[in-house]
């Protein structure tokens, strides 16, 4: 039975594939990445382990949201850091592709909690070699 997230989340499959904001290289690159060169990019950089655990929170991460890496970091990102992703789309898309192994998911978002509304696409990635998780944010 196919389920509203196995929906969103093929949909989101499909678009990580033709218009992300990050190259194939550097999702490749990402967790070879120093801290500082994270914090260079031009988007908003969350590493998470399985369970959503922020494990790294890059600068532009920290001036979009108003929450600095340290008061992030060892926290959920979908319950304590951005509530607002505890969903479906978010969260739900979050879950299946670490349950499958295979994370590769881009939508367009709001992001609403502590902020004015911002309207951000969210690219969501698992790299296969080192199982580690990213949730790549730029704002539109």
């Amino acid at each position: 039975m196919t389920t509203v997230t196995d929906t969103l989340f093929d949909r989101a499959t499909q678009m990580a594939q033709t218009g992300s904001f990050v190259t194939e290289d550097q999702l490749r690159r990402l967790p070879q990445m120093s801290r500082g060169e994270l914090d260079a990019q031009d988007y908003g950089v969350v590493k998470v382990d399985d369970n959503g655990t922020i494990q790294l929170y890059n600068r532009y991460e920290a001036n979009l949201a108003g929450v600095e890496p340290v008061a992030a970091e060892g926290k959920s990102f979908f319950t304590q850091i951005a509530p607002c992703t505890n969903n479906n789309l978010f969260f739900g898309s979050f879950k299946k592709g670490v349950q499958a192994g295979r994370l590769n998911v881009l939508f367009p978002y709001t992001f609403t909690y502590r902020m004015r509304p911002t309207n951000v696409k969210v690219h969501m990635h698992r790299d296969a070699a080192t199982r580690t998780n990213w949730v790549l944010v730029k704002k539109q």
